[in-house]
């Protein structure tokens, strides 16, 4: 019993260190997740400003309350102003690169026309005195 637990056990382990093949991703699929991480960056982004307008919010609450009630504040410090990240915009990379295809650029060009065979006077093959 123990010698079956123990075989069970150790086949586990090892199957737990197999190591699984990377997923083939398409061009749509690279795509996708190229765009998926462009709107995780802009929603972080959007985030910060959020959290800077609620702190600068919360910060004049705190000058207005403390003047009120007669407390002598420092002066904040000069932070820079809230940055508005926009609206979402994503450009596909493979179009903002403006390279022009192979095709234009010649590199499937056909070879010129020959003018002459592609051997010259001398034979192929050459006799071998034995």
């Amino acid at each position: 019993m123990k010698r079956s637990l123990l075989c069970l056990s150790m086949l586990l382990a090892t199957s737990v260190f197999a190591k699984l093949p990377a997923p083939v991703l398409t061009e749509e699929a690279k795509a996708k997740a190229e765009e998926a991480k462009a709107k995780t960056a802009w929603a972080a982004k959007v985030d910060s400003y959020k959290l800077c307008l609620s702190m600068d919010r919360a910060a004049g609450n705190y000058f207005k309350t403390a003047a009120a009630s007669g407390k002598s504040v420092k002066p904040a410090a000069a932070l820079p102003a809230c940055a508005d990240p926009g609206p979402f915009t994503y450009v596909a990379a493979a179009a903002a690169a403006v390279a022009k295809p192979v095709e234009a650029a010649g590199a499937h060009s056909p070879a010129p026309t020959a003018s002459s065979p592609p051997s010259g006077k001398a034979p192929a093959a050459t006799p071998t005195g034995k």
